[in-house]
């Protein structure tokens, strides 16, 4: 009986980097890549692996569908220079959990459907960073990344108690699934931890074991961000969870802290890491640069002030060497809306710029979060609607700024579907958008 020719599935080609091996090879936005040295690509796992090698055969099917068989030499690890329409090459994977912290839940109905699934994706692990808590990872996804060396994966822990973890996700395999850490462990691959902090769940003493269990991990285990769980209003008919207050967040740091000193004694590494909201609720600073160990969970919220600061501060001072003085004719008035949990921070570095600039002036407002509820307070989770009723009255000069993340990626619309543009007509005055960096800060408002 002759062998059947293997099914390839097709992966339709969205861009040709101009120079990279794919242009000279003719390949097209357009064309399906088949397979790679004969080997069908299943996703993007799969296709990172086989594209290493310095010598790969490539089978690319044209929109004709004339098939193409590619010899390619090329340097190990060189890319071919493409990417996909789905970046994955594989259909997403949604999330099985129910877990009792999620923000998916808290949404109120109405809102554009992206905004309401749930992935749950090891894939997007590595592409973006994603926290995946391994419940939907299949013995076949842990032997390829442990096969393909892939890393780092990030991983939702929120705890180490099996049966608590079985409890907060509603899934009666996430205790089990934590073994598939010992497999990454035994395979040295690098990984970074994520715990959501639920009040009178996860805390205090669970938090503890937690992160001791979870230090037997280090090296490999590289980081664990602790965040504060992040309550809507829009939390009928789900587990009941309760706010953190000041007593809480200053618990939690002496906790977190107290695993710090030791972590770095015997390690080298601060290993365990508080978001910056839980230093805000406590009324204390965010600590030095040097606590976080090159802001491995900036994603997380762990490190976010103290970079913004001090990117800040040193493209001030070196303006300040330089002899980089603003003009003393210059007259400007501008405001700048933000969420309130980094608004303290805004204010001062406005004040510190409008004392550098005397003809500068810099109207900055905190946006109270009536969408979701006040108790969100990043600026990520503003919609337009919040800041065209709140900013209706208020000075704004000739321009109003906004932080970068109030904004889909990439695009002009804010969470509730309003566009910049209709922002900018409803309050006739010019919206401009600054990058998240402290130094683009600087140049955002002196740099004109």
């Amino acid at each position: 009986m002759a062998e059947k020719e293997p099914k390839y599935k097709k992966h339709i080609v969205k861009t040709v980097e101009a120079g990279s091996i794919a242009e000279e090879m003719e390949i097209e936005p357009g064309d399906a890549i088949l397979a790679i040295d004969n080997t069908p690509i299943e996703d993007i796992f799969d296709y990172q692996f086989l594209v290493q090698d310095e010598y790969i055969e490539v089978l690319v099917e044209k929109p004709d569908g004339e098939q193409w068989l590619l010899e390619v030499d090329k340097e190990f690890d060189e890319d071919l220079g493409l990417t996909f329409e789905n970046g994955l090459m594989d259909d997403y994977r949604h999330c099985c959990n129910k877990c009792i912290f999620c923000f998916i839940d808290q949404m109120p109905k109405g809102m554009r459907e992206t905004l309401y699934f749930k992935d749950d994706d090891s894939r997007l692990s590595f592409l973006q960073g994603n926290y995946v808590t391994l419940t939907n990872m299949s013995e076949k996804d842990v032997d390829r990344i442990c096969r393909y060396h892939l890393s780092p994966i990030n991983i939702s822990f929120q705890t180490m108690n099996p049966a608590l973890r079985c409890k907060m996700l509603n899934n009666r395999f996430a205790g089990d699934a934590l073994k598939k850490v010992d497999r990454f462990f035994e395979a040295d691959i690098t990984m970074n931890g994520q715990i959501v902090l639920c009040k009178g769940v996860n805390d205090g003493k669970e938090l503890e074991f937690s992160i001791k269990e979870m230090m037997k991990y280090i090296p490999n285990l590289q980081s664990v961000s602790v965040v504060p769980v992040g309550l809507s209003k829009y939390r009928e008919g789900l587990y009941p969870l309760e706010p953190f207050e000041k007593e809480d967040a200053i618990e939690t740091l002496d906790l977190i802290h107290r695993y710090q000193k030791l972590c770095f004694e015997k390690y080298g590494i601060h290993f365990i890491h508080a978001s910056d909201e839980w230093y805000i609720l406590a009324g204390q600073e965010v600590p030095e640069e040097d606590r976080y160990d090159g802001y491995l969970q900036l994603e997380n919220g762990v490190g976010m002030v103290r970079l913004l600061l001090n990117e800040f501060h040193e493209e001030l001072d070196r303006r300040k060497k330089e002899g980089l003085l603003p003009d003393h004719e210059l007259k400007a008035e501008y405001s700048l809306a933000t969420g309130r949990l980094i608004f303290p921070y805004i204010e001062k570095m406005a004040q510190e710029l409008m004392q550098y600039c005397p003809g500068l002036k810099l109207h900055v407002y905190a946006i109270r979060n009536d969408f979701f509820g006040e108790r969100i307070t990043v600026s990520g989770l503003l919609t337009g609607q919040d800041i065209l009723a709140q900013m209706k009255e208020k000075e704004k000069g000739s321009r109003l700024y906004l932080p970068c993340n109030v904004l889909r990626s990439g695009e002009d619309v804010f969470l509730d579907d309003l566009h910049v543009g209709d922002l900018e007509k409803a309050l006739q005055v010019p919206i401009y958008i600054v990058k998240s960096s402290g130094r683009e800060f600087v140049e955002a408002f002196l740099d004109d």
